[in-house]
């Protein structure tokens, strides 16, 4: 095998930023055996008999190599997500079981187990910082989750599962991504396209154009098939696009290699082995070890009291709209590829607006330089362009400054593409840590599937948003600054690093707020064509409507939550009751919307079988309580001010939120930033749903 210098392969350079415009599949495999192998040789080193294990002789070097390790493979899993070829999947799938094995290893290693123990019970673990406690902390609990404390043929079938389990989950989201990516409908004739804005028709034109196909062409990718349920006339093609995308990835869809029911089953098979070998009943029991809600009852409890208080309003919304389609649409019965685009005609009747109408008023770069300035204000900060290497052309590097200092960087990557796996997300780069030279400031990635900017006739056109993809951009933009503002220096806690999963939500929901302030608003918005900003009279009916519907919506992340809680505590996956079974037990209870029979939302739900919230998606809504009632902070500081961008609130949400990342328990800094427990009642208000 080849020797590569760390400079020949890009992969192996960690003296500045990743090499996107260098990096190739080629060199993924040699990058990973020598990372491995300098890993494996530091760890074998680290587990002969030490005289007094301390920070420094143990936990920083083991760090360090690891780290290395973890930063590579995020830049390949990085790529896999944004630009995925033939190549690099087969690169990224042939070492993703090493790596598994690695770290599967590496919690399961006793002596290393042990040393960690030592220090906890040391005179030296008093005198670390509170930070470095928690790094120990978390470490002796991860260590028994990760089956250090198994007898050690035990600990072989729990590295099997892994190993399955980790294949399983990238298994499923190819079949998603492939899915989506094979499914096309072409449009010839515009008068079947009745209904749809004209940017949607551009950008469907343009994605004909762009693949040598006359006419008109949808995908299942977001920004193409969602415009389509919510203003196309044509019911038929509603319908069309509606059943490819609810049954894609399922025994219902285009090709059998892709259905991801099988991989579904065993999934949630060897979740429950690995939990019950761990000495938990199932799943949700071991998921909810390192979050902060304390058992799956009480999820559950919290779930149901909130699907309880929106079942009113939920049914009320449901009525309203039947009623509406009927008497207005001439739609007899509501059917699923109805609902969208019924919801949408309603709003634009009661609150003479449509989401069209707004979208003409948020061009991306009025948008992005909103944001910025909203940032700036209230943390102190300044952003502005930076180089770096990146994997697209469009993607684009911007830097964090304080008191001319940097603090941290950012790519920000907007645009829907094929292979790019679909939604939103930020992931970390690079983790703030102090090092020979100094501190290693943060970097994230910020990653959305927006329409990208049509070019007609040679002339590009600027990517307009809609209000929601406003509050998806600054909801990113919030997961983001918890990652970049981060004070703390060690790895395992600065950032998002080590935050409780319920918890992690918490400052990306905070930034939505701000999306519907007239103070910011006004900064987020001019007119594509006039450079006008949003008319005061046009925002007020955007407020009226805020909570069009917040019954059916609570509702429906109701039933996702709970299904997923579900399925991961009392459900045997290998018995007569179906994963369908436990779906539609839950919608019969939670939802006033069924869905069609053939439906298959489950066999694309990525954040579960893919992501990272399996027995955790009840998170969006258990954050969604704290981050209502931390910005009702601001609220009280406008009420006595007049301003919601309270300068001196900002200041506090930093330093005992966003600053202290995971080195203490999101309750703790909840509580240091409020005063007091979190409370529901913001969130009713805000949902226009209190008593």
């Amino acid at each position: 095998m080849t020797t590569h210098t760390m400079t020949d392969n890009p992969l192996l350079d960690f003296s500045g930023y990743a090499r996107f415009d260098a990096i190739k599949p080629e060199h993924v495999t040699p990058a990973i055996d020598r990372l491995l192998n300098n890993a494996t040789e530091l760890v074998t080193q680290l587990e002969k008999p030490m005289a007094t294990v301390t920070w420094d002789n143990f936990v920083a070097p083991l760090e360090n190599a690891t780290e290395q390790l973890g930063r590579a493979w995020s830049v390949v899993g990085h790529l896999n997500s944004v630009v995925d070829t033939p190549e690099l999947r087969a690169a990224y799938n042939d070492n993703q079981p090493r790596l598994v094995e690695f770290w599967t290893g590496l919690g399961q290693n006793l002596a290393l187990f042990d040393k960690y123990k030592a220090i906890h019970n040391s005179p030296e673990f008093a005198t670390l910082s509170v930070a470095r406690k928690k790094v120990i902390d978390n470490a002796v609990r991860d260590f028994r989750l990760s089956g250090a404390e198994l007898p050690d043929d035990k600990k072989i079938r729990f590295a099997q599962i892994q190993e399955k389990l980790a294949a399983l989950t990238t298994r499923f989201s190819e079949n998603v991504l492939d899915a989506t990516n094979d499914f096309s409908l072409i449009v010839d004739n515009e008068a079947d396209l009745s209904g749809l804005p004209d940017d949607v028709k551009e950008a469907a034109k343009a994605a004909a154009e762009k693949s040598n196909q006359p006419g008109y062409k949808f995908t299942l990718h977001f920004p193409s098939y969602f415009p389509v349920l919510q203003y196309a006339d044509n019911r038929a093609l509603r319908e069309k696009i509606y059943r490819a995308n609810a049954t894609k990835a399922s025994e219902l869809g285009a090709k059998p290699e892709w259905n991801n029911t099988d991989n579904i089953r065993d999934i949630l098979a060897l979740r429950k082995e690995e939990a019950q070998m761990l000495g938990y009943q199932n799943f949700a029991e071991l998921s909810l070890v390192s979050k902060m809600a304390n058992s799956p009852q009480e999820v559950i409890a919290f779930l149901e009291d909130l699907g309880q208080r929106a079942r009113t309003f939920g049914e009320k919304d449901y009525a309203e709209l039947r009623t509406f389609a009927k008497a207005s649409l001439g739609l007899e019965t509501l059917e699923a590829w109805d609902t969208t685009y019924a919801s949408e005609k309603l709003r634009e009747q009661r609150y003479a607006f449509s989401e069209q109408e707004v979208k003409q008023y948020f061009p991306e770069n009025k948008v992005i330089s909103g944001l910025f300035h909203l940032v700036e204000r209230l943390f102190a900060v300044n952003i502005s362009a930076d180089t770096a290497p990146v994997w697209q052309s469009e993607v684009r590097f911007f830097k964090i400054e304080r008191d001319g200092k940097l603090v941290g960087q950012f790519y920000l990557d907007l645009y829907a593409r094929n292979g790019k796996r679909g939604g939103a997300w930020m992931d970390d780069a690079r983790a703030r840590k102090v090092t020979d030279k100094g501190i290693q400031t943060p970097i994230a990635y910020l990653v959305c599937n927006f329409t990208e900017p049509a070019v007609i006739d040679g002339v590009r056109k600027p990517s307009l948003f809609t209000h929601d993809e406003v509050i998806t951009l600054f909801h990113e933009f919030g997961h983001g600054l918890h990652h970049m503002l981060t004070q703390v220096d060690e790895v395992g806690v600065s950032g998002i690093s080590g935050v409780e999963w319920d918890a992690v939500e918490l400052p990306s929901q905070f930034m939505e707020n701000f999306c519907w302030e007239w103070d910011v608003v006004q900064h987020l918005t001019a007119h594509v064509d006039t450079g006008a900003p949003l008319p005061r009279a046009l925002y007020d009916k955007m407020i009226a409507a805020k909570n069009f519907q917040s019954g059916l919506q609570t509702l429906r992340q109701v039933e996702f939550s709970l299904f997923d809680m579900l399925i991961h505590d009392d459900f045997d996956a290998t018995g007569a009751k179906t994963v369908q079974d436990v779906l539609n037990t839950v919608r019969a209870k939670i939802s006033v919307v069924t869905p069609p029979v053939f439906n298959r939302f489950q066999h694309s739900f990525s954040h579960i079988f893919a992501g990272g919230y399996a027995a955790g998606y009840y998170s969006y809504k258990w954050a969604e309580v704290l981050s209502a009632d931390a910005y009702s902070a601001f609220e009280e500081a406008a009420a006595a001010s007049g301003n919601i961008v309270s300068i001196d609130t900002g200041r506090r949400f930093q330093k005992e939120i966003l600053a202290v990342g995971g080195s203490r328990d999101a309750i703790e800094s909840f509580k240091a930033f409020r005063g007091r427990e979190p409370s529901i009642d913001a969130l009713l208000r805000h949902s226009g749903m209190a008593a």
